[in-house]
């Protein structure tokens, strides 16, 4: 359960980008396929696109992930070993596979770094708050 615990939410980006891609059929998935439409008041029209959806879906895991940084204990390094693991994944992926090679993939690959980068930094700051060195209160 605690390795169920410890997966990376920028994994489901991943799936999902993967299962749209591959799971489609067609050469090129509908990234630009319109998710729905607002008429604003100013006269202009929002479209949500299916990429636009996918992306903020992440960057609202990537919020998540940044909250479990702030853990202590080896939950947060097998966390962060993980999160690793996921970002050469996407990695990998993106310099091998050809249906990888789209923006949206692109900024997919780059929270999965800000994962990896933010959560080894909230985690060696919260250490260096927990434990003074030398530090005399005197």
């Amino acid at each position: 359960m605690r390795f169920i615990l410890s997966l990376p939410l920028t994994l489901i980006p991943l799936i999902a980008y993967n299962v749209i891609v591959f799971g489609s059929g067609a050469d090129a998935p509908a990234w630009q396929e319109q998710v729905f439409a607002v008429q604003m008041v100013s006269g202009a029209q929002f479209q949500l696109l299916l990429g636009d959806v996918l992306l903020t879906f992440a960057l609202v895991l990537l919020f998540a992930e940044m909250l479990k940084a702030t853990r202590t204990g080896s939950a947060a390094l097998m966390d962060h070993i993980l999160s690793m693991l996921v970002f050469v994944a996407y990695l990998v992926e993106f310099l091998i596979a050809a249906p990888a090679a789209t923006s949206i993939f692109f900024i997919l690959m780059v929270i999965a770094l800000i994962d990896v980068i933010a959560g080894f930094s909230i985690t060696i700051s919260g250490a260096r708050r927990d434990v003074a060195f030398g530090h005399d209160d005197r």
